[in-house]
């Protein structure tokens, strides 16, 4: 029972981490991105990534999952993947970074929509039809409902995958991604965080 509860808690935080932010929002929507500072019953305070200190306020139930190392070649036909990317001259988007998701996660977020990590960047959630090896690194086929995209991934892009936490592993200096609202006095409310572990920075 405690492993189908860390399991199902995973899969909803990907569903927020990777899923397209859809219809209207009474509160800005934000992502958090950076290191932890402090854990306090449910105020976690974060330094973002450009250096600013972020409050964010845990809403009761709050859940966390883990994010960790993964390699480019652990990465096979009928995989089910979530890649954020840019264009290139090539014509073929570039990886940004890529999270391999576990099996019973097919299908989360399937989709092709923008992203923010980049300029022009977006976010592919697919089933990789097929692989192709070239000298930039390979080049990924992603099928998902009504469409395709190729994505090259070169070589150092940062490639994760997913696994289960606790609050435990939300230590300072450990890097974190966060969706959540903004809150009229600057905080971040949010119900779940997604901690790297081992060292692992989340990419997404």
């Amino acid at each position: 029972m405690h492993r189908k509860r860390l399991i199902a808690g995973t899969l909803t935080l990907v569903v927020a981490m990777l899923a397209a932010s859809q219809g209207t929002y009474a509160a800005e929507r934000v992502k958090v991105r950076g290191t932890v500072e402090s854990l306090d019953g449910d105020t976690l305070k974060v330094k973002s990534r450009d250096g600013k200190d972020v409050t964010v306020a845990l809403k009761s139930g709050w859940n966390v999952g883990g994010v960790v190392q993964a390699a480019v070649t652990d990465i096979k036909p009928g995989d089910f993947v979530g890649i954020a990317s840019q264009p290139t001259d090539s014509g073929i988007n570039g990886a940004i970074e890529v999270v391999i998701f576990p099996a019973s996660m097919k299908g989360t977020g399937e989709g092709d929509r923008p992203w923010d990590s980049a300029p022009n960047s977006s976010m592919t959630n697919a089933t990789v039809a097929n692989a192709v090896t070239s000298v930039n690194g390979p080049t990924l086929t992603l099928t998902y409902k009504g469409g395709q995209r190729k994505i090259n991934i070169p070589k150092g892009t940062p490639v994760v995958t997913l696994t289960s936490a606790t609050k435990a592993d939300l230590k300072p200096g450990a890097g974190v991604f966060i969706t959540g609202e903004r809150n009229a006095d600057s905080t971040v409310s949010a119900d779940r965080v997604a901690v790297g572990l081992n060292g692992t920075m989340p990419p997404m």
